[in-house]
Formats: C-alpha cells, structure tokens, sequence
C-alpha cells in the first residue's frame, strides 16, 4: 500500500536528519565549529525531502479515501506503528535541536567573553605605552 510506503520512508528520512544531528552533536561538544554550513545545508536537503514526502503520503491517503475502501486491521496496524516512530523521531530532534543550538550559544558567549579580555588587554597595553612615552 502507497500510503504506508511513505510514511516508512518518511521514517528512513527523520532517521538520516536524526544521525545527521547527533554526528554534529557530537563534534559540536568536542568543539568542532568548521562545518556548521554544510551541516545546515544538508538539513535544508533533507526537509525538502520530507516535504516532498508529506506531499505524496497527502495524495496517497485522498487516493484511497476516495476509493471508499476501509484499512485493512494489518494496514491499520502498520500505519499505528509508522506514526509511532515517526513521533518518536520528531520528539528526539527536537531534544536535538535545542542541544545544537545550546552548543553553538556557549560556544558564542565564549567568544564574546575571549574578545572582551583581548580589549581589555589592548586598553590596558595602550594606557602603559602613553604614560612611558
């Protein structure tokens, strides 16, 4: 059945946008900033993937919809269990993305902080040149 085809490969592509996330997880918290564009670029892939599969499992549900034709309790059952995990998916890269976004937010205050110490350096030298020169 097309309808359920498509929501288990909705599930495949939540579990590549899954894997992507913690693989960025992971080299986020070991301080790995370099590839953020392209960890970003290859998200924007995968949601016009998923888009593209919203839309067919949208067309495939009017489809047999306008058949009349009731799920079958094995179909049913199926179509409980692709639901199940793609809520489970969607759960977990929510959890996902507030952990990037944490990541990249400390990551940025650091930096704020760091700067803010070099200034301060830079105003501190420069005041001790003026008074020796």
């Amino acid at each position: 059945m097309r309808l359920i085809q498509f929501l288990n490969e909705k599930n495949h592509f939540l579990e590549k946008f899954y894997s992507l996330n913690l693989n960025q997880i992971t080299k986020l918290e070991s301080g790995l900033f370099e590839g953020l564009d392209r960890f970003y670029s290859q998200r924007e892939d995968l949601l016009k993937i998923l888009k593209y599969v919203d839309s067919e499992i949208y067309k495939a549900h009017m489809d047999h919809k306008d058949t009349q034709a009731g799920f079958e309790e094995a179909q049913k059952s199926e179509i409980r269990e692709a639901l199940r995990v793609k809520e489970m998916y969607v759960r977990k890269i929510l959890e996902q993305d507030l952990i990037v976004l944490s990541l990249i937010d400390e990551a940025k205050t650091q930096i704020i902080k760091e700067l803010q110490e070099i200034q301060k350096g830079k105003k501190a030298i420069a005041g001790y040149k003026s008074k020796t020169a």
